[in-house]
């Protein structure tokens, strides 16, 4: 709210739209609704549910005015389809309201870092996985983050479970800062784009002194941003964009790096991860094929699998789970159907029969 008024007061609408558009997309849409499906869809009325909904009719409501400006017949449908249920406004379209106004004593800056950092560490992991190959279905034992302040060790604590039921893993490990770690091996090397600018006649001793120095003093310049290197030649002040730090691998580990924050990621998958990544996987599909059935989502289902050493553990380890997840009355395992419904799991194709109660 606060931005888009900057730009609209410095004749921006480009700029205002795309801060709108940022909003709703991603910390609105991708954010805030999708991990808060549970709380819409799940348990009784109660106040955290009216919560939810209550922040989200206001969001809409803001959105609807904010863009009113630059989009006025979608922000007027938008408004009116709100105000008609609540009749919280006298005002028949967005037009006659009042421009919303940024009040500053409700923003929580801390808040919103945490969220902020929630996003790039959840992100960082996912890029993992992805580098790896394993499915965000797939369960995975453990992720360490090794917080370069105080401050930051506090804010990840805060959100670690938010993190962890997002990228899927069992345990985030916040690691306090100046905890040594063995097994975290950073190293450093010069940015000669930027150094080669600044110290063109000390490059070759820079780079030279670069791959001797300790994690105290790489550490130093991810939290400070820069540091001072003595050289023969003089001092160097070397600033986070004149250097590229990066941890190395470990076995059975990956490892990312983006600004302050290193990311490490247990990718082994133990006989028991893999048995509840398949029933996740068999929920998913169980539901693609209510809604290609066109079930009601209050509709209650049977499900029979032909039984196969593939999946035959985890169904009947996670039958109640599977059932929970899908509405299901009933999970069999069977040793044949008739037309059963295929399904491809990469490596092997598992068939099921579902049918509505």
């Amino acid at each position: 709210m606060k931005d888009v008024s900057a730009y609209y007061n410095d004749y921006e609408p480009t700029k205002a739209g795309r801060a709108i558009s940022d909003f709703v997309g991603e910390n609105l849409s991708n954010w805030y609704v999708r991990l808060n499906r549970k709380r819409y869809w799940g348990g009784e009325y109660d106040k955290d549910k009216i919560s939810a909904y209550q922040t989200l009719y206001t969001c809409l409501e803001t959105v609807s005015r904010l863009m009113a400006p630059i989009a006025p017949f979608y922000a007027d449908q938008l408004f009116q389809d709100l105000n008609n249920v609540t009749g919280k406004h006298a005002c028949e379209s967005v037009h006659l309201t009042d421009f919303p106004e940024c009040n500053e004593n409700l923003i929580d800056k801390n808040l919103e870092e945490c969220m902020q950092l929630a996003q790039q560490i959840s992100s960082m992991i996912l890029a993992l996985r992805r580098k790896a190959e394993k499915k965000v279905r797939q369960p995975l034992s453990k992720a360490v983050v090794p917080a370069p302040d105080e401050t930051t060790f506090s804010q990840i604590n805060y959100i670690a479970g938010l993190i962890k039921a997002e990228v899927n893993v069992k345990e985030l490990e916040v690691i306090a800062p100046d905890t040594d770690m063995d097994n975290l091996v950073k190293k450093i090397k010069p940015n000669f784009k930027t150094l080669g600018k600044k110290y063109g006649k000390q490059m070759k001793e820079i780079a030279a002194t670069m791959p001797s120095m300790t994690k105290q003093q790489i550490a130093e310049i991810e939290r400070n941003g820069q540091y001072a290197l003595i050289l023969p030649s003089g001092e160097v002040l070397l600033t986070a964009e004149d250097v590229e730090i990066f941890t190395e691998d470990m076995p059975g580990w990956l490892v990312a790096n983006e600004g302050k924050l290193t990311v490490a990621l247990d990718i082994t998958v133990s006989d028991e991860l893999q048995r509840e990544g398949v029933a996740r996987e068999l929920v998913n599909r169980i539901q693609n094929i209510r809604k290609a059935n066109g079930y009601e989502i209050t509709d209650k289902i049977e499900v029979k699998i032909i039984r196969q050493d593939e999946i035959n553990a985890a169904v009947e380890e996670y039958a109640d789970y599977i059932a929970t997840q899908t509405l299901a009355a009933s999970i069999q395992l069977v040793e044949e159907l008739e037309q059963p419904t295929e399904i491809d799991f990469e490596d092997y194709m598992v068939r099921l029969l579902v049918t509505k109660k």
